[in-house]
């Protein structure tokens, strides 16, 4: 299967200044090597930074377990999950995975589908907690942005969902407009957010 590539931008952490990139709707090998060689060993160095500095644990990236090689095995097998990734100037800066066979909570949107965002990644250098300036802002955007296009696509009127690490919460509802539906006790009480077909507009005509 060819892999779809699509021109978006990035702003510079410093200047500000928009650099261009590529979304891919395909997470491959040249993105894990991505991860592994270059992602990892750069968390690395940043988490032992953290823990000389005494920075308490509850406040070290929480996804900083995750295993985006499993994590695209599992692409592959099933159907019904797609895999994304952010590329800019030669690297892989992030990268998403979403399921499109669940239901929203909402009451106003109870039962329709909606593309729901199983993991969301930015590499560790775009992460403020990690890197102030990160090199680039804005691929949390262009991911949550390619999830709500892909919910057009597949008819769902631009409804997504997705349960939040604590440390991305003011994100998903600040920036993104999204709304909470409280926390989820069968999911490690993360907080469940959705977004309506309305807000999926106005999250849209906001990067425009």
């Amino acid at each position: 299967m060819s892999t779809y590539v699509s021109p978006i931008y990035l702003l510079h952490g410093t200047t500000g200044e928009p650099v261009p990139g590529e979304l891919r709707d395909v997470i491959g090998e040249t993105e894990l090597e991505h991860w592994e060689d270059h992602w990892i060993p750069y968390l690395h160095e940043k988490l032992r930074d953290m823990k000389g500095r005494g920075v308490p644990r509850e406040e070290w990236p929480q996804h900083r377990h995750w295993d985006w090689r499993s994590k695209a095995a599992d692409v592959e097998m099933m159907l019904a999950q797609r895999g994304f990734a952010v590329r800019c100037e030669g690297m892989t800066q992030g990268l998403l995975v979403v399921d499109l066979v669940q239901d929203c909570r909402l009451e106003s949107q109870r039962g329709k589908p909606l593309v729901y965002l199983e993991y969301v990644e930015a590499a560790p250098w775009n992460q403020p907690r990690l890197q102030n300036p990160p090199k680039y802002r804005g691929v949390g955007s262009v991911l949550v942005a390619a999830a709500v296009s892909l919910s057009l696509e597949e008819g769902f009127a631009g409804r997504i969902g997705l349960h939040s690490l604590r440390q991305a919460d003011a994100f998903y509802s600040g920036h993104c407009g999204m709304t909470e539906l409280g926390r989820d006790a069968e999911k490690q009480n993360l907080m469940y957010f959705e977004m309506t077909p309305e807000q999926a507009q106005a999250f849209l005509h906001k990067g425009d």
